[in-house]
């Protein structure tokens, strides 16, 4: 069987790359940007440091800014209407997973109309054209949404959250500046940067996983252990380390999958509306004890990546549990709680069957069932 590799068409990465953007849209013809940014970032003055850009090129926008966290289909159906009134030809995305998952939904549905629903639009979907032109500007250090094929939509009336996985997703450009992420909390930093540790260490260890996407998480795991606290604290080479580390493991797991801490993760998100990357950073070290038992030697590479000493020497189950620890330490460091108050015993039935159903857990390297699941939601308590 063949393994596929789907990555943005161009990339830019480093302080000022936002300047990029208007060369990029001259140079491909575009007339008029459809600007998706949530309402904190456009009430920050984050989102005006690209519309500047934009101003400045002489290049005409309009903003759509109906996007919450956990963005819902009524989010994405009135962005849909939003965008056609715009009578825009391309996206800009800026802002984390919410704005960039929106604009995927968006444009998705303006080049298929037929999944106009949203909901269909579940698991991999049949559409059969590339959406509209996205142009993708992260502001946090977490999702990688500019670099993936994946996108997450909140089903209110279901109480659930489903994956789409579409290769038509893919924006076409990802300009990756720190400088776009300065503004993030630190409560924010410390989540997002632990869901990209979540991608990376899932990603190295899903069924999926290859030679060339071992080569991504690996480095992507080293670089967010060696980067994350120094983010939290707002410095600079923290910063810019968050910026590629989460990238990286984004060019990996959008490729192969991940685990059920994701899918356990999104029914959290769905259920308590837990921020996503709280949930993973919560999930991840519960997650990995479980599947340790299939993974081989792969957590010795996970504790060396991590800067865990004397790795070579330990045995198996040694070595395992040191990786898990450096995991537990690293959320601790950064102010993860380690409990979810919200979380209920008679929820978790729906919980779990949840998790069960999600689009990521079929990738995890053991094969959970529902009391699994629901055994492993009770460590939260």
């Amino acid at each position: 069987m063949a393994n596929r590799i789907m990555l943005n068409e161009t990339s830019y990465h480093g302080s000022g790359a936002i300047a990029e953007i208007a060369a990029e849209a001259k140079a491909r013809a575009f007339k008029k940007a459809f600007v998706c940014s949530d309402p904190d970032l456009i009430k920050f003055g984050v989102t005006g440091k690209v519309t500047k850009v934009l101003d400045e090129a002489q290049l005409e926008y309009t903003i759509y800014s109906d996007i919450k966290a956990n963005p819902t289909i009524e989010n994405v159906q009135n962005g849909v209407a939003a965008f056609k009134a715009a009578q825009a030809d391309y996206i800009i995305a800026i802002g984390g997973g919410s704005s960039m998952d929106t604009a995927k939904a968006i444009g998705i549905i303006i080049a298929n109309p037929q999944f106009e629903d949203v909901r269909s639009l579940e698991g991999v979907a049949p559409t059969t054209k590339p959406c509209v032109p996205i142009i993708a500007v992260p502001t946090t250090a977490g999702t990688a949404a500019e670099v993936t094929i994946n996108y997450v939509i909140t089903d209110v009336e279901r109480k659930r959250k489903f994956v789409c996985v579409d290769p038509h997703d893919m924006p076409i450009i990802a300009v990756v500046d720190p400088d776009m992420m300065s503004s993030m909390p630190k409560g924010l930093t410390a989540s997002t940067g632990m869901d990209a540790l979540t991608h990376a260490i899932e990603g190295y260890t899903t069924k999926g996983a290859w030679e060339m996407t071992d080569m991504f998480h690996l480095k992507a795991i080293e670089i967010i252990s060696r980067s994350l606290r120094s983010a939290v604290a707002n410095e600079k080479e923290g910063r810019e380390g968050m910026a590629l580390g989460q990238y990286i493991a984004g060019m990996g797991f959008s490729n192969v999958g991940l685990g059920i801490a994701h899918s356990m993760a999104h029914t959290l998100g769905a259920v308590y509306d837990t921020p996503h990357g709280v949930a993973c950073a919560m999930m991840l070290p519960i997650v990995m004890e479980y599947n340790a038992e299939c993974t081989g030697e792969k957590y010795r590479e996970i504790a060396q990546a991590m800067g865990v000493k004397n790795t070579d020497s330990m045995t198996l189950e040694e070595v395992r549990k040191a990786a898990v620890d450096a995991v537990r330490q690293l959320s601790v460091d950064v102010g993860i709680p380690e409990k979810l108050e919200a979380l209920k015993e008679e929820d978790l039935d729906f919980l779990a069957e949840s998790a069960y159903k999600d689009a990521c857990a079929p990738g995890n390297p053991k094969d959970a069932t529902v009391e699994d699941l629901k055994d492993l939601f009770r460590k939260l308590m």
